[in-house]
């Protein structure tokens, strides 16, 4: 049987999007009348069809039944954790790698104080919660021992104590539940929880919220000719075996965030593709995770005009993706970020 995917479109922002929704001219991704859509885009490996909303009743029974099950997961309204508010779009994850090489800003916070001073600033600036990394995951990296990627970051994290929100970028379950007995409100496992088959374990153990992060391949090998049949189908198909794999394991609350991985096993046009489509994984009812700061695409893109800390290229993909309704940025520079995003929002009420 065709297997068909709902991507909804044509979103609304702000004032315009309360209107509308008011007048039930849209409907409100996730109850949020800030922003809104009015067309869906279905979609399967070998069709799509744009519709506006209100055509959705003269479709095939079938396809009815399906976008219909798909919207309703859509605009229902979204669970707060982990310092998330989903009603303010979007939240922020700001990045905080204490490696000696990460490809970004290796080296540069792997001293005890300095970690700590740019996790308070970050906090400061505005991040709803600190990512927090030992090892590098940058393309062809090596894997990490993991008493050197503790090492790495419990001098820091053990200083917060509670006083700022922090998520524990690991793929290693032992470092996750030490994390998590030391108050880390979030696991960030870019393996997809493939890496390690005890980390389910800890998530279940500790009824901790978690990413599902998709890569393809491993840090070493990922950016190795990646492949994929259709690179949107085939990820959120991953998704939705490793939502099946974690309910089979016993996980049943819903504190679960999915990232597509831009840049973990994809080229150029891959990332382009899931970046403008990126809607299409509201379906899947879990809040949608982006990581574009400073990544290679925005080099690839720029050509001349790249620059060490890419920020006009993050700056635009980020307003593209809370356009798209992208509930969280992961992010190096917060404070930009957000400047941008409230300059933004200023213009559309204007």
């Amino acid at each position: 049987m065709k297997k068909y995917y709902t991507r909804v479109c044509n979103f609304y922002y702000g004032n315009v999007s309360r209107k509308l929704v008011k007048q039930k001219k849209t409907l409100p991704l996730n109850g949020n009348a800030d922003i809104s859509f009015d067309h869906i885009e279905i979609l399967s490996r070998n069709s799509k069809k744009k519709i506006h909303i209100k055509k959705i009743t003269k479709l095939s029974k079938f396809i009815k039944k399906k976008i219909n099950k798909d919207i309703n997961i859509i605009i229902k309204k979204k669970k707060n954790f982990s310092n998330f508010n989903f009603k303010n779009i979007p939240n922020i994850m700001g990045i905080l790698n204490l490696t000696p090489d990460s490809f970004s800003d290796g080296g540069k916070f792997n001293k005890r104080s300095s970690g700590y001073r740019q996790a308070t600033l970050l906090y400061k600036n505005g991040a709803n919660i600190v990512d927090v990394g030992g090892e590098s995951t940058r393309p062809g990296s090596k894997i990490v021992k993991t008493t050197i990627e503790w090492n790495r970051i419990f001098p820091t994290i053990k200083k917060f104590n509670k006083k700022i929100a922090l998520s524990l970028d690991t793929r290693k379950s032992e470092i996750m539940e030490k994390g998590i007995r030391i108050g880390v409100k979030l696991i960030n496992d870019i393996s997809g929880l493939k890496y390690d088959k005890k980390s389910i374990s800890v998530l279940k153990k500790y009824k901790t919220p978690f990413v599902i992060h998709h890569i393809q391949g491993t840090p070493s090998t990922m950016q190795i000719n990646p492949k994929y049949k259709n690179v949107l189908f085939d990820i959120y198909d991953f998704f939705e075996e490793r939502i099946k794999y974690v309910r089979i394991h016993g996980i049943k609350h819903n504190n679960i965030i999915i990232d597509p991985g831009i840049g973990f096993g994809k080229n150029l046009k891959h990332n382009m593709k899931l970046i403008s489509n990126i809607s299409i994984f509201h379906s899947l009812g879990f809040p949608i995770l982006l990581g574009v700061s400073r990544k290679r695409f925005i080099k690839d893109v720029s050509g001349k005009n790249d620059t060490k800390e890419r920020s006009g290229g993050t700056i635009s993909a980020s307003l593209f993706s809370m356009m798209q309704g992208v509930q969280i940025l992961r992010v190096h520079d917060v404070n930009n970020i957000i400047q941008g995003i409230k300059v933004f929002k200023k213009l559309i009420k204007s």
